[in-house]
């Protein structure tokens, strides 16, 4: 009997597996096609088998190469939850608690205030509760940088908290950077060769990378793409990007690795099994899988975007350990979105069904991660087919049609007043205490300004109206922002505010917080 019953259970675990939707690949190469994404990735996994790992359309757009399920793609803020695996795996070793404080393992490390410099855990560190605004000192690293990682980490103490600490929740990045430099403090290993050799290689992610020089010296790399022409990022042709437009090595903590659909179906299987591999070894324990999965901070459940999303907002909302926890539609939905510039990403998993899968993609199209992700969780919930696709398609073109015209009634209402200086009297050297030195001088008959921690960051400044100026920068991916001088009682300037020209703006682009001031003459 023993023999017939094994094969009655194999069957049984055979007919489990509730496989991709019929005829999904020509879905996702029609909606690739449709929207105009250059190629894509898709993996999915069910009971711990890879039923999809895939690629489709090409590596950079006008050229014929093949994304195949080895070809890389930058995945953005999803390797959040990579960085809290490394860290488990130190404190499966004993080396660090979660709640243990920041000073004790990076003694320099200072926040603004002096209280929560000494009351910050490696816990806070992962779930955006540090009392900092939302994407606050991105700019070290966005949409490049030149700092370090302990100069960037160095500057987190000029940067003025929004809200109390631990009082609620702002999506952070540059704490996680802290956590790649406790890591290299704690382990003598930087934290892209810690994750390499803890992590991606322990889990047989071979192809991927946690660096830049690894990843450009990969020939089967996807390129980047996005639509920056016009006025309002996402309007407009698609072209590729500068691949030097990458983040700063110094936030590669934050978003900064590089993965195959193959390697991504090996992560997904390896937190589906809750830190254990295919040979039964442990990558990090049941207790560290647990206390990353686990909920700390509650977000605010936002209204549906319009009747037809009315159905997607959740019960719940949380933040864990490099992961977002919530439910869909009664479900318990473990996941995390990323984006650098040119590549989007969506890792999503469904615990008590046994599967994940993810899409990643090599332009900014956002709406078809999130189509396909809520087309997959409907497939494999047995819920109807609803569309979202569609609606996500629908949903965004109305977004950038309404920012157009909001930019076009702006356009049409500045005072034809100013500026009140000469413009060499704007002229100068100005120094923000986290960001650091911006140069404005006069290029020809114009102004122009210079972003020094940013390589490449410059352009000339258009007169607005009174003592504002617009930045189109020379590199037109990086978003335009008015510049506005301040004057003394002496009619010199004494600071500079920044903020976004597009009511779309990412929030990367944190012009908002910067207060520049003249910089003291050596």
């Amino acid at each position: 009997m023993k023999p017939i019953v094994v094969l009655m259970l194999s069957l049984l675990s055979l007919a489990s597996l509730a496989a991709p939707p019929a005829e999904f690949d020509s879905r996702v190469e029609s909606l690739r096609t449709r929207i105009g994404v250059p190629g894509m990735a898709v993996s999915i996994v069910e009971n711990g088998q890879t039923t999809l790992a895939r690629g489709y359309g090409v590596l950079k757009q006008g050229e014929a190469t093949r994304v195949d399920a080895d070809t890389i793609f930058p995945t953005g803020s999803t390797g959040k939850a990579v960085t809290a695996a490394a860290l488990a795996t130190l404190v499966d070793a004993g080396k660090i608690g979660w709640d243990d404080k920041v000073i004790e393992h990076l003694p320099g490390f200072q926040m603004y205030d002096p209280w929560v410099t000494r009351e910050i855990t490696i816990r806070d560190l992962l779930v955006h509760r540090s009392g900092l605004g939302l994407g606050a000192g991105d700019l070290l690293f966005v949409p490049r940088g030149s700092l370090s990682r302990a100069e960037s980490v160095k500057r987190l103490r000029y940067i003025k908290p929004k809200t109390s600490f631990r009082s609620g929740y702002a999506y952070d990045n540059v704490l996680y950077m802290v956590a790649g430099q406790l890591i290299e403090e704690v382990t003598g290993q930087t934290w892209e060769d810690y994750v390499r050799e803890h992590v991606f290689l322990p889990a047989g992610m071979t192809v991927s990378t946690s660096d830049n020089d690894r990843r450009f010296a990969t020939a089967n790399r996807a390129y980047p793409h996005a639509r920056t022409t016009e006025k309002v990022r996402g309007v407009g042709p698609l072209h590729m990007l500068d691949e030097r437009d990458e983040l700063g090595r110094a936030a590669a903590p934050a978003g900064g690795l590089a993965v195959s659909a193959n390697d991504m179906s090996k992560w997904l299987a390896l937190q589906l099994a809750h830190g254990k591999l295919p040979d039964g070894k442990a990558l990090f324990s049941e207790a560290a899988h647990a206390e990353m999965w686990k909920p700390v901070v509650i977000l605010p459940v936002s209204p549906p975007r319009s009747e037809a999303f009315k159905s997607l907002q959740p019960m719940f909302q949380t933040y864990a350990l490099g992961w977002g926890v919530q439910d869909y539609r009664g479900t318990k939905i473990v996941s995390h979105s990323g984006a650098v510039l040119g590549f989007q990403t969506i890792v999503t998993l469904i615990p008590e069904k046994n599967v994940g899968f993810s899409v990643v993609i090599n332009s900014e199209d956002g709406e078809i991660l999130l189509g396909l992700m809520y087309e997959l969780l409907d497939h494999y919930l047995g819920l109807p087919a609803s569309g979202w696709p569609e609606k996500y398609i629908t949903y965004k073109q109305e977004r950038l049609a309404g920012a157009m015209k909001a930019l076009a009634a702006t356009a049409a209402t500045p005072a034809k007043v100013g500026p009140s200086l000469k413009l060499e009297n704007y002229a100068g050297t100005y120094t923000d205490a986290w960001y650091g030195n911006i140069e404005v001088a006069m290029r020809g008959k114009s102004l122009a300004i210079d972003f020094k921690s940013t390589p490449r960051m410059g352009g000339t400044l258009e007169h607005w109206q009174y003592d504002t100026f617009i930045t189109r920068f020379d590199d037109k991916t990086i978003e335009p922002a008015y510049v506005t001088f301040s004057l003394d009682a002496d009619g010199k300037v004494d600071r500079i505010t920044m903020k976004p020209v597009s009511p779309i703006a990412d929030f990367s682009y944190d012009y908002a917080d910067l207060l520049f001031t003249p910089a003291e003459k050596p």
